[in-house]
């Protein structure tokens, strides 16, 4: 096995742009890998960690069962408790999403199921926002159309009596 090189912390703000510079180019991986080393030199490094999640959940569609448990670790790391309750409803909406992009008999009962869970988060999350930050609201809102737009979907929330 090879030994990685670390950077220097005073690399740090560079690399997290580089880093969220790849997400933009859908190169989560890359991103991914940039985050590692920032933690590697500064352990609980907020930018750092979010980025890492989002990385993780942007290779959902491909990798799902890998990374989903990597995306938890990650999201207990955190320590703002808005940033835990937004970002768990993240993973979660990310994971219905990479479920009915698999369209397998059961994605949309298996997606509902997720979408609701993500929509609790954000019900958690939107109580504790801060007053100019309606992310959480955002994310709850899109959860919901994906509910009424997706015809297996929405037919478990009618199951649900929603």
């Amino acid at each position: 096995m090879m030994k990685l090189k670390q950077i220097a912390k005073e690399a740090i703000p560079a690399a997290l742009d580089k880093a969220a510079h790849y997400r933009h180019l859908n190169e989560p991986a890359e991103a991914e890998s940039i985050c590692l080393d920032v933690l590697e030199i500064d352990p609980e490094n907020r930018e750092a960690l979010v980025t890492l999640l989002l990385a993780l959940t942007d290779q959902f569609e491909d990798r799902l069962a890998e990374k989903v448990p990597r995306a938890l670790e990650v999201l207990s790391r955190l320590r703002d408790g808005y940033q835990k309750e937004y970002y768990a409803g993240v993973i979660r909406e990310r994971q219905a999403k990479a479920f009915l992009k698999r369209a397998l008999p059961g994605s949309g009962e298996a997606a509902y199921g997720w979408l609701r869970e993500a929509m609790k988060h954000y019900d958690k999350a939107t109580e504790i926002r801060r007053p100019e930050d309606d992310s959480a609201i955002l994310r709850w809102n899109t959860c919901a159309r994906i509910i009424m737009a997706e015809p297996e979907v929405a037919a478990q929330a009618k199951q649900a009596g929603e």
